[in-house]
């Protein structure tokens, strides 16, 4: 159970959560210019979309209109804080000139604020935490684009408009939840002839946020793609470490000192067994230190490891490894290992939920001419780490989750009880629910019978 002192109530409930980022939505900049278009705020068009994502219910508006007309009153204005409901197309006008760089603040400042709490303990890794790069496609389409499309040409001569994303998550072996930070989205620069990529996006994320994270002493972690020398001396400008994928096919340099290494035996060596409750694995760790990342007189020196994982009858399970900035003994060797198998989390805990969880990162909420997509993207990103944070730190949210643990059935509860149900705040929300969920007491009477 969680304490409740005074210095984590800032982050314990979903009505707080909920206030500081009608804070920031508040300050959100406003191009329109007097005349009669300012019936809804942008205020309240940013939040009527985070309804949305935050509840998984694309009709939530809808009903939450009807409820007014009904009952006068509504979960939009009650939980959210919408004072006045746009419609679809109002929300997308209103929206579409917002830059989702606004919208950052709102996601660094609420990690950071559980690092200072002590929250991310779970998350520790390599004397300090984790984060893994990657990149994403969110929209794809022959027929609809704006100025912030990438294109490429398919093999039937058309060009297809694509929107795509970094999405930085902190990440931890052996902890399913993940903790998204700002995402750099992949769009034309200006200035520039080549389309934006996802080396150069990341790239740019460093130089936004990586001084800010060094704090926490980070370990950057990412593919083959990020293992090259201008990036790893990107992240160790910025304070960082890195432990990257690493290729005998794109580090050609690399491997043959590994394999001089190896010729002479003198290539450290550590076999461990462990069972994995069916049958017991070999993994087998080899590792180096100094060694150069590529073939040039300033060669950046990185250390390298590579775990292969064996069954009883010899068949090879799985094989990775890396180049890193750490360096590799008998002792950490099998962490950092551990570790850099954990930036699959990024897909699996993070981009495949997006995509497949109820988010539907994927669906064309609305495009616009402008920042349309890119906000409405980086807003599903806010709700699924409120989601999160509220799964650690929100003791009424935790208590239904656990009398509802599939993401699944949780949602479907959600939606049902805020499209017909008005309610006063959240925690009348969660404490209806778990008068509903929690199983009554062997010695509660039933009552009567009536009829």
């Amino acid at each position: 159970m969680l304490s409740c002192d005074a210095a984590r109530l800032p982050l314990l409930t979903a009505g707080i959560l909920v206030e500081r980022i009608r804070d920031i939505f508040g300050h959100l900049p406003d191009v329109r210019k007097g005349g009669n278009n300012q019936r809804y705020t942008l205020e309240d068009a940013a939040l009527s979309a985070f309804a949305v994502f935050f509840t998984q219910s694309p009709s939530f508006l809808d009903y939450q209109v009807r409820m007014q007309k009904e009952r006068g009153r509504n979960n939009a204005e009650t939980l959210f804080g919408v004072h006045r409901i746009p419609s679809d197309p109002q929300i997308r006008n209103l929206l579409d000139p917002v830059a989702p760089q606004h919208l950052y603040p709102l996601l660094i400042d609420t990690v950071e604020g559980l690092y200072r709490l002590g929250e991310l303990e779970t998350h520790r890794a390599l004397a300090g935490f984790l984060v893994a790069l990657d990149g994403t496609e969110y929209f794809t389409s022959t027929a609809i684009s704006c100025p912030g499309c990438s294109t490429r040409t398919l093999a039937n001569g058309k060009t297809e408009h694509v929107h795509a994303v970094i999405t930085p998550v902190l990440v931890a072996p052996g902890q399913e939840a993940v903790f998204p930070l700002p995402p750099e989205f992949l769009c034309p620069q200006d200035g520039h002839a080549k389309q934006d990529c996802e080396l150069a996006a990341s790239t740019r994320w460093l130089k936004q946020w990586g001084a800010r994270v060094a704090a926490w002493n980070v370990t950057f972690l990412g593919d083959d793609l990020y293992c090259h020398q201008p990036f790893c001396q990107q992240v160790l400008a910025h304070g960082g470490r890195f432990l990257f994928v690493c290729r005998p096919q794109t580090h050609a340099t690399l491997y043959e000192w590994v394999a001089d290494f190896e010729r002479n035996g003198a290539l450290p060596t550590l076999v461990r067994t462990r069972w994995n409750g069916k049958q017991r694995l070999t993994d087998t760790y080899r590792y180096l230190n100094d060694l150069p990342l590529r073939d040039s007189d300033d060669a950046l020196l990185v250390g390298w490891c590579e775990l292969t994982t064996t069954a009883p009858c010899g068949k090879v399970l799985y094989r990775n490894a890396w180049a890193t900035s750490h360096t590799l003994t008998a002792e950490n060797v099998a962490a950092v290992a551990e570790a850099g198998r954990s930036r699959w989390k990024i897909e699996n805990e993070n981009n495949n939920i997006l995509k497949t969880k109820g988010y539907h990162f994927e669906h064309n909420y609305g495009h616009g001419k402008q920042h349309l997509s890119a906000l409405l993207a980086t807003l599903i990103i806010l709700a699924y780490l409120v989601h999160t944070v509220l799964d650690r730190l929100d003791q009424r949210y935790r208590a239904v989750r656990a009398q509802l643990p599939s993401r699944r059935t949780f949602f479907e509860h959600l939606r049902a009880l805020v499209q017909y149900l008005p309610f006063d705040t959240w925690d009348h929300l969660f404490d209806f629910m778990l008068d509903a969920l929690t199983p009554a007491s062997p010695n509660t009477k039933a009552p009567p019978r009536t009829g």
